[in-house]
């Protein structure tokens, strides 16, 4: 080992190299096995990369790990903040801050995968249902007098609540004490909401807790708990562990607080910066008033000089109405003259068609048509009824009867029809025979057949 001596005239080394020596080191001692953790503080940088921490909560270590583009684009639905997952790379030294961090290549889900999983598919189950909808978020009251709190009363958070909103201004504080943390914290929590929603006056909430691993903040992701806070009747703020803490009821929640102390300054308007606001406004209302008031008061100067004698403005004015008004007349006295003529000409053409004028030209033009209509009625009778002697000639002549006349007769069988040959009848049939006035009933005792 060398002395002293000889380490003090030993020439001594960089910085950026011992740094690379590191990194050397530790790069070619890893590399070739999986590292477990939960994942904790992720940041996702606009160039894609990912960085985030692995934490062993069981021997409370944490390692610096980065993720860079072209892996994170496989890897990024499995890093999440609360997941546990084993990922594979290599350690190495970054020089420009001389820190250990993991360059992560692969990741795998391990161990508690499965409960971030459960989570976010019912984070994307409440979000189908529109409970975490912008649209449904209420505003928060301007002036708040009683805020509600539901928090451990044991805890830091309703301290930090207190001591801010009494700061801020005077409001009532409202404390319905929870448990935030374990196994029945969401059933008391969900009892508090219960319990305050029912205290009257109550203009918003605050719901939340201090910081904490994603195992004690699961109370807070809850589906009762989140269902509960979305039909609360009042405006609610979610405080629930620090800024890089997201949980359901953050988004639930009609306005998320990173922290207690925010939440409260949110809720409680600052007083004092209040009368700040209203010194400032009145001070510069009393400016504009006053600029107003001597803008007016050199238009109303300019006004005079302008006017000069009143008596000599009323004068024009007066002139201009006489003016209009003997305009006016002229107008009117044209206007009634031009009705009068058209009404005059409405007045000739109407007595042009009185209904004695017209009944009279009708009855002059009727009179030659009458005369006409019963030259014409005559002659078509006349015609007419030469017609119908010709057609009642013809007709007689076909008549059966006029065959009748000349002595012949028609016999008919006991059906009713004609016996038109000798064989239509049988010896001993009934035969009725019609003449030309008469008939009678005989029984055929032969008959004859034509000769060929």
């Amino acid at each position: 080992m060398p002395t002293v001596e000889a380490r003090a005239v030993q020439e001594a080394i960089s910085v950026a190299e011992l740094t690379r020596r590191l990194r050397r080191a530790v790069e070619t001692t890893t590399g070739k096995d999986w590292v477990e953790g939960e994942v904790a503080g992720l940041r996702a940088a606009s160039s894609g990369h990912l960085y985030f921490s692995l934490k062993d909560e069981r021997e409370d270590a944490c390692l610096d790990c980065v993720m860079y583009r072209t892996q994170a684009l496989r890897g990024r639905r499995l890093i999440l903040d609360g997941a546990r997952v084993q990922v594979f790379g290599r350690a190495t030294v970054w020089a420009p801050r001389g820190r250990l961090q993991f360059v992560a290549e692969v990741a795998r889900p391990a161990g508690k995968g499965a409960l971030q999983a459960a989570l976010e598919a019912l984070k994307e189950k409440l979000s189908q249902e529109g409970l975490f909808d912008p649209a449904r978020k209420r505003p928060l009251p301007k002036a708040p007098r009683i805020v509600g709190v539901v928090t451990s009363a044991h805890g830091a958070a309703i301290h930090d609540i207190v001591t801010v909103a009494f700061r801020r201004g005077s409001v009532r504080i409202v404390l319905s004490p929870a448990l935030v943390q374990g196994d029945y914290a969401p059933q008391s929590i969900i009892t508090a909401l219960d319990r305050l929603e029912r205290y009257p006056g109550l203009d918003v909430i605050i719901i939340g807790r201090g910081g904490g691993s994603n195992e004690d903040l699961m109370a807070f992701n809850d589906e009762r708990v989140v269902r509960r806070v979305a039909r609360i009747g009042v405006p609610v703020v979610s405080a629930v562990g620090h800024e890089v803490d997201t949980t359901l009821t953050d988004w639930v929640a009609d306005v998320r607080a990173a922290t207690p102390s925010h939440a409260a300054e949110l809720v409680v308007p600052d007083m004092t910066a209040r009368v700040e606001s209203l010194v400032r406004l009145e001070r510069a209302l009393v400016r504009a008033i006053r600029a107003r008031v001597s803008d007016d008061q050199h238009v109303l100067s300019r006004l005079r000089n302008q006017i000069h004698d009143p008596r000599f403005a009323i004068a024009e004015r007066q002139q201009l109405i006489d003016d209009l008004t003997i305009r006016l007349e002229r107008r009117v006295e044209r206007g009634l003259a031009r009705r009068k003529n058209v009404l005059d000409a409405l007045a000739g053409r109407l007595s042009a068609r009185h209904p004695r004028v017209v009944v009279a030209r009708a009855r002059v033009e009727l009179g030659p048509l009458a005369a006409r209509l019963a030259s014409v009625a005559r002659r078509s009778i006349a015609e007419g009824r030469g017609a119908l002697g010709e057609a009642a000639s013809r007709l007689d002549a076909l008549s059966p009867l006029s065959v009748l006349s000349r002595g012949y007769s028609i016999a008919t069988r006991a059906d009713g029809r004609a016996v038109r040959r000798a064989s239509d009848v049988s010896p001993g049939d009934a035969v009725r025979v019609r003449l030309h006035e008469g008939a009678l009933t005989v029984t055929v005792t032969g008959t004859e057949e034509p000769q060929p």
